[in-house]
């Protein structure tokens, strides 16, 4: 293959990913092309894990300088000369001219991206355009200047997958009206590449051409063939959080699977910023599958399902309050499942009763706005955006016999999360939910599930993280399974190794945010960790709960910040201290995730 191509089809595989950086290392060596400018800037810092006393040789610090040791940025900034804004709130200033600027990949300013690989790279790259911006902004010209709205927006734009970072600066006051500059960096959009991950002693692998800023427009079109732990997808997918000028977005998925098909169409115009008024939308979904039911990591049964779902609903708000919001929705669902034998003649591929549910139901949601910014949290060298302020929301509906429900049930749906800042180091994130039906005399398929995150500052780049976790379900759908293993969160153990009525998970790990940045590419850090967890009650297709399984491992995180292809890549090894004979005394677990 041409060296051009070999080094930078972006190749969205935990596996491939160490072999491309390895490749840009060769290519990063070769004479360069003679670079646009001569910019006289001071090295890189050097590499660095921030732990008290470390020292480096000075054969490593040369080393980590060839590799392309961060030099961070914080974008824009604002001129020195400006009134803050509270004065510029009081004296009514008004927003004046908003200019845009759409950032390359690489910053060929710096002289360790102005290689000739990174500018064709920006050269290929298809930028946001300005209008995609504009049409995301919370505010306009001639409209009262409001701090709350940048930030807002800035929120906005780094939850696109297509942008890696958005600031939105004042840059001038004339005559009461306040210029700003809203400047976004791109990441590198299309995926025409392999994928490989394991976990829980299970491989998964897929093929796909993918663009997640199609012409710079942010809609998502890709083409894809995967194979999971369940069945092997031929996919097709269309995306777009904004149709026209318009905040409506709309999804869709068209599967071929190896065991039926799925169709999905989600039309939606949410509650998108804090002071939206009105929402409304509708979906639908199609799909046929074979499920089955595990017990150890083995499949003990399977059955046949067909689920089809189609919701439709409005809902209404009179903005932000007094820094709170208050939202209300009006909706009506159908969810249908449909249930036959595949043969199987195991006693745990019993087929559960079809069950159709249609009801009304109506829905509250009460938030406050308490957001903050963070970095190296659960991201590494990214702006994180936590919410703080209570959010809770509460739904119930009723499905009568008489809109052709297969039964009588009140449904209900609740949740609640909040933030507490502990001190200066410390946070702690909760929350809570509970959901399921009311028959007329029992509570039935209800679960009741906690959280709690801890995060502890020990420096700017060590942090100590916790979690815990806590899922109890009651009278559960022959249909349901609560499972625990290495595909949620008890990482040394094989994928849903254990089944019951319920399911516990604590996580202790010490987090490493080093300041290594190879190759311009990605952002370095690890962990070591800890997990304990169990299931709890009852298994009715196998083996009882084995009481409290632990495990303890490494990892490395590769942080993505050039692609959008994933934002964390983990590699781990983990090692289980029980459970029975049958496993491995060490699981290798590699896979992309939203967070550290």
């Amino acid at each position: 293959m041409d060296t051009n191509w070999s080094c930078w089809l972006l190749i969205e595989s935990p596996i491939v990913r160490p072999l491309l950086a390895s490749a840009l290392f060769v290519v990063a060596l070769l004479p360069h092309a003679p670079r646009a400018r001569a910019a006289a800037e001071p090295p890189a810092p050097i590499a660095t894990i921030a732990t008290e006393g470390d020292e480096s040789s000075a054969d490593s610090r040369a080393l980590l300088r060839g590799l392309g040791a961060r030099s961070s940025s914080d974008g824009p900034k604002r001129p020195e000369n400006l009134p803050d804004d509270a004065i510029l709130q009081s004296s009514g200033s008004v927003v004046g001219e908003i200019s845009i600027t759409p950032l390359d990949i690489f910053d060929t300013a710096i002289p360790e991206e102005n290689t000739w690989l990174f500018r064709w790279a920006n050269t290929l790259h298809i930028n946001t355009r300005p209008k995609t911006i504009e049409r995301q902004l919370l505010f306009k010209s001639g409209q009262t200047y409001d701090p709350r709205l940048l930030r807002e927006t800035e929120r906005l734009l780094r939850k696109t997958r297509y942008l890696r970072e958005a600031w939105i600066t004042p840059i001038a006051v004339r005559d009461g009206k306040v210029d700003l500059e809203v400047t976004t960096r791109d990441v590198w959009t299309l995926n025409p590449g392999i994928s490989f991950g394991r976990k829980g002693g299970k491989n998964t692998s897929g093929f796909e051409i993918e663009e997640l800023n199609l012409l710079g427009t942010g809609a998502q079109l890709g083409l894809s063939r995967r194979t999971g732990i369940d069945r092997t997808t031929d996919l097709l997918i269309y995306r777009d959080r904004q149709l026209g000028n318009t905040w409506w977005s709309v999804d869709t998925e068209f599967a071929n699977n190896s065991d039926g098909k799925r169709r999905f169409v989600d039309l939606d115009h949410g509650f998108y910023a804090l002071d939206t008024r009105r929402a409304g939308g509708l979906s639908f979904a199609d799909d046929t599958r074979i499920d089955s039911r595990y017990d150890l990591g083995q499949v003990v049964g399977q059955y046949a399902t067909r689920a089809k779902f189609a919701t439709a609903y409005g809902g209404w708000s009179k903005g932000l309050i007094e820094g709170e919001v208050l939202r209300y929705r009006l909706g009506i669902t159908q969810d249908e499942r449909q249930f036959d034998s595949v043969g199987d003649k195991r006693p745990a591929s019993r087929v559960p009763a079809d069950r159709k549910l249609v009801y009304p139901w109506v829905s509250m949601e009460w938030l406050q706005d308490q957001f903050r910014e963070t970095r190296n949290r659960d991201q590494i060298e990214r702006t994180e955006d936590f919410q703080y302020g209570w959010q809770v929301s509460a739904r119930i509906g009723y499905a009568a016999e008489s809109l052709g429900s297969s039964e009588n049930a009140l449904l209900f749906d609740t949740a609640a999360s909040r933030g507490i800042e502990l001190d200066g180091k410390s946070t702690l994130l909760l929350s809570a939910n509970a959901s399921g039906r009311h028959d007329g005399s029992n509570f039935v398929d209800t679960v009741i599930a906690g959280s709690a995150r801890y995060y502890h500052r020990q420096s700017q780049r060590r942090l100590w993280f916790a979690s815990l976790s806590l899922e109890q379900g009651h009278k559960l759908d022959p249909d349901r399974q609560i499972l625990l293993g290495g595909d949620n969160g008890l990482r040394g153990y094989p994928l849903r190794y254990q089944a019951g009525e319920g399911r516990w998970l604590l996580t202790l790990e010490q987090r490493f945010f080093t300041d290594w940045y190879p190759f311009r590419l990605v952002n370095v850090g690890g962990a070591i960790f800890a997990d304990a967890g169990g299931a709890l009650g009852n298994n009715p297709y196998g083996s009882q709960p084995r009481g409290v399984l632990t495990d303890v491992g490494i990892g490395l995180r590769l942080g993505n910040s050039r692609t959008a292809l994933g934002n964390v890549l983990h590699v781990d090894l983990a090692f289980p201290l029980n459970g029975d004979r049958s496993i491995s005394n060490m699981q290798l677990v590699i896979e992309t995730k939203s967070s550290f």
